[in-house]
């Protein structure tokens, strides 16, 4: 990880500057991110802690390349840039489950200046569960509720979650590449959606999810009793079964999970509020401007999910927060490089 950016700026020359300014200045902490979606998600998370002592300014890995991704970020900072006044922030993808069985994870879990996600990616809390209702309803401009996401996403994390913990399993071992994050993708598609399927959904994902288990169980007899310990160390670490959504890879979830269940449920509910204006209009004109009306509104699904905020009460977000109140307002790194 000797390789650095020529343009980076290092920790040492931001504190220089900060002790430059006056006392009653605020203290600048460069925070840099993997890509352009991840400045709106930690801005929003780091903005909950400036005050009249600090502030931050969230930054791509750097200003004359585009180079970005998570691999930028921790080779230019990890060693020598890191500190007080720069921090990096990350998805934690698989590093924060595999507990430091990687360099990369060791990284990241030791190093108090490098704040992750703990779910998989920022998408996992766009997706998350309590929030999706009032997005359709940011969308459709309609609070009808047609479909549980919350129950639905329970459902799905059940259905997957022994699954999962065997993708855990193959990657702890450094044997992913017999059964990869893709391959697990795979099987945890929900298929053809529509709100009166969805029942059928789950059980049919429940049975991929056990054709496939039994047959790992056929290849690892003796892998019982480390499944196990694996499936309680999981748990500890956050991962239920009610809430296993929240850790498998991100694009997967929104992609190919969430964004279709909720295109499918705008769907109904725009058409249901079409129907409204046209029962209630008394004529065509006033038809014709409340659909136009209506139309102008409305926005895409997509979109309105990634600059969705209302994932705070997320117990893994909690734990975030709890590591940069720690390490950035109470000022003990160590403590969170032992948590």
């Amino acid at each position: 990880m000797a390789y650095r950016l020529k343009d980076q700026v290092s920790s040492d020359y931001v504190n220089a500057a900060n002790k430059l300014k006056s006392r009653s200045a605020r203290k600048r902490i460069i925070a840099y991110v993997e890509s352009y979606d991840d400045v709106f998600f930690w801005r929003s998370v780091l903005s909950q802690y400036e005050d009249e002592t600090r502030y931050f300014e969230v930054m791509l890995p750097s200003k004359t390349s585009l180079v970005k991704g998570k691999k930028s970020v921790l080779m230019n900072m990890l060693h020598n840039n890191v500190g007080e006044n720069m921090i990096a922030c990350v998805d934690a993808d698989y590093d924060y489950l595999l507990q430091g069985r990687s360099p990369v994870s060791k990284e990241i879990l030791d190093n108090p200046y490098v704040f992750h996600t703990y779910v998989y990616a920022i998408e996992n809390y766009q997706c998350y569960a309590p929030s999706l209702h009032n997005i359709c309803v940011g969308v459709t401009l309609n609070d009808h509720l047609v479909f549980d996401f919350v129950d639905f996403l329970r459902q799905y994390s059940e259905a997957i979650f022994p699954l999962f913990i065997w993708n855990i399993w193959h990657y702890r071992r450094n044997i992913y590449g017999k059964f990869t994050i893709s391959d697990f993708n795979q099987i945890a598609v929900i298929g053809k959606f529509n709100i009166d399927n969805a029942s059928q959904i789950i059980a049919h994902l429940r049975h991929k999810v056990g054709v496939r288990v039994r047959q790992f169980q056929k290849e690892h007899p003796d892998a019982k009793e480390s499944y196990l310990k694996l499936k309680a160390e999981l748990k500890e670490l956050g991962v239920t079964p009610q809430t296993t959504y929240l850790y498998i890879q991100g694009h997967h979830l929104f992609d190919a999970v969430v964004v279709p269940i909720m295109r499918k449920v705008c769907d109904v509910l725009m058409r249901e509020r079409e129907r409204e204006i046209y029962k209630n209009a008394i004529h065509k004109t006033q038809r014709d401007n409340e659909l136009s009306g209506y139309g102008h509104c409305k926005v895409d699904v997509a979109l309105m999910l990634r600059r969705n905020i209302a994932f705070t009460a997320a117990a893994p977000f909690k734990r975030l927060q709890a590591d940069i109140e720690r390490v950035l307002v109470k000022g003990q790194p160590s403590a969170a490089a032992d948590d």
